[in-house]
């Protein structure tokens, strides 16, 4: 489908025809001299630029932080996630932003969303969750991100609905420079169960914030509103389709957080999926040892799930930073969101290894720390680079995060041997010799990068990423990739998403059939045809 005027992100140039568009968009989407790369983090370009995401237009990187830099000088405490909802262009020389909303860029789209809220509102399942809703309708219509921030404050608030649903302009990873949103939309049932065990967690967020290593006045003296929960996912769209998360913290604002809280969730369908597809492969091929394999393979499933449960509950939710230091995406720039990430996997892992998560029974024993810790390092180091071209650097926030980690407490280490690196059968194998001093080790990044954070030290945090986080070894890459290869698993996983068909008796619903379409490209197809609210050119 091709849109027509800038309400999508590839319009018709002035005078361009459709067999123009076509032969340009051609080359956008096959040339891989044109446009290569969708996320550009090398410090060496200028990002915007260099980067082939559709956020700006005719903008230079130093052009958009200057237009940024004092978007909250009359927000006081209360900064607004700037630029969250918005394309940055240049008109006639002038700097102007093309917000998404409702008589604004995407109407046709959002004005569908829009529509399906107020639907919704009619059968929230209590006062809580429709007044969320209500003001999730209000930002769509205003576009004010003060507005989102009123939403985002009231979707916090809503922790005793079954059914939830996060909506909007979410995560900022697509956009180098960390502003702009993508949006994503995931509906999801309560997992009454398998809550219990995020909620005990929850219910335990001062004490981990108040025994964690970080310095003093990095912690929160008061964790506020920490509701958390495991979720079974009933459907996604955008940024969260078809490549899902399996946890989510939200709201991103870094002062509702701190005032108001936040919502911490374990996509537990999603991750039960995701361990039931990777298969022993590949433990027994990256995993020197049996009591080592054995130990992975009984133990980590859990132990992810408490990853994941501590990454977002006590990791995305903890720390405060100082007063008179800006928002990261300010501070941190394109770093921010790599160590926000390094800081909650330090925080889960930090306690992953810790007795008080057998005393308070969501663990039966220390083996299964042992076996993250040892998945931690393995993945973080060779496992993930499965998915790299050979060559390549890393780029996806994600993905540095892990190997910052690793390669750090590696080095840092390996004086005494805590990590060792060991070659049998002409394989390599990265084997944890000291889970304690591997902890404590943790604990040391863990307090740097919060220090970081609060206090934006932008010229550390650069340092961490860029030694740590970017660059991979090709010869273990190469290693890597042949192994990998072997096993025939592909290193990425994706879902179709369903289709819910309503059985109905007379005007009344009496139950709900789930289809599938056979494949990826069919679901498309589908989508293309049904779901296209943008303007169509003939």
């Amino acid at each position: 489908m091709l849109s027509n005027s800038n309400t999508n992100g590839f319009p018709l140039a002035q005078n361009e025809n459709n067999v123009q568009f076509a032969e340009r968009i051609t080359k956008i989407i096959f040339d891989p001299k044109v446009a290569p790369k969708k996320v550009n983090l090398d410090p060496k370009f200028d990002l915007i630029t260099a980067s082939a995401v559709n956020f700006y237009e005719d903008v230079t990187q130093k052009e958009a932080e200057a237009f940024y830099k004092d978007a909250n000088k009359d927000n006081g405490d209360k900064p607004v996630m700037a630029g969250l909802n918005t394309k940055l262009i240049k008109e006639n020389g002038v700097l102007v932003e093309k917000t998404w909303k409702v008589g604004g860029m995407y109407t046709g789209a959002i004005e569908k969303i829009v529509y399906w809220l107020e639907k919704a509102v009619t059968v929230a399942e209590n006062d809580v969750q429709k007044d969320a809703l209500t003001k999730l309708i209000t930002f769509y219509k205003s576009g004010s991100l003060k507005d989102f921030d009123t939403y985002s404050i009231a979707w916090a608030k809503d922790t005793q609905s079954a059914i939830d649903v996060v909506n909007g302009y979410i995560e900022v990873y697509n956009d180098p420079i960390g502003y702009k949103g993508t949006f994503e939309s995931m509906v999801s049932v309560k997992d009454m169960e398998a809550s219990k065990r995020i909620k005990t967690i929850g219910d335990n967020a001062q004490w981990f914030e108040d025994n964690s290593p970080l310095l003093p006045n990095h912690k929160k003296k008061e964790v506020k509103g920490i509701a958390a929960k495991v979720i079974n996912v009933v459907m996604e769209s955008g940024d969260a389709a078809p490549s899902t998360p399996i946890g989510v913290n939200l709201p991103n604002n870094e002062w509702i957080r701190e005032q108001h809280g936040s919502k911490s969730v374990n996509l537990g369908n999603i991750v039960e999926a995701y361990d039931r597809a990777a298969g022993a492969g590949v433990v027994a091929e990256f995993y020197l040892g049996q009591d080592v394999q054995n130990r992975v393979k009984n133990f980590a499933p859990l132990a992810d799930k408490l990853h994941t449960d501590m990454h977002e509950v006590i990791g995305h939710a903890s720390g405060q930073i100082e007063n008179g230091i800006g928002q990261p995406a300010s501070t941190l720039k394109n770093y921010a969101s790599t160590l926000e990430e390094a800081r909650a996997d330090l925080v889960a892992l930090y306690y992953l290894y810790d007795q008080k998560l057998v005393d308070l029974g969501v663990m039966p024993s220390l083996d299964y720390g042992k076996a993250s810790y040892d998945e931690y390092i393995t993945k973080g180091l060779m496992v993930q680079l499965s998915r790299l071209k050979l060559g390549n650097n890393l780029e996806e926030a994600h993905m540095r995060n892990r190997q910052l980690v690793a390669a750090w407490v590696y080095e840092k280490g390996k004086a005494e041997k805590v990590i060792e690196k060991v070659k049998k059968d002409d394989k390599t194998y990265f084997v944890v010799n000291d889970y304690n001093k591997l902890r404590t080790l943790f604990g040391d990044l863990l307090k740097e990068i919060q220090r970081v954070k609060s206090q934006g030290d932008y010229k550390a945090g650069r340092a961490l990423v860029e030694n740590y986080g970017v660059k991979v070894d090709k010869a273990l890459h190469k290693e890597v990739l042949d192994r990998y290869a072997k096993l025939n698993i592909a290193p990425y996983a994706g879902f179709i998403q369903p289709k819910l068909v309503p059985v109905m008796e007379g005007n009344k619903i009496k139950d709900v059939k789930i289809e599938y379409s056979k494949d990826f490209k069919e679901q498309m197809m589908y989508y293309g045809k049904n779901y296209s609210f943008l303007p169509v050119i003939n």
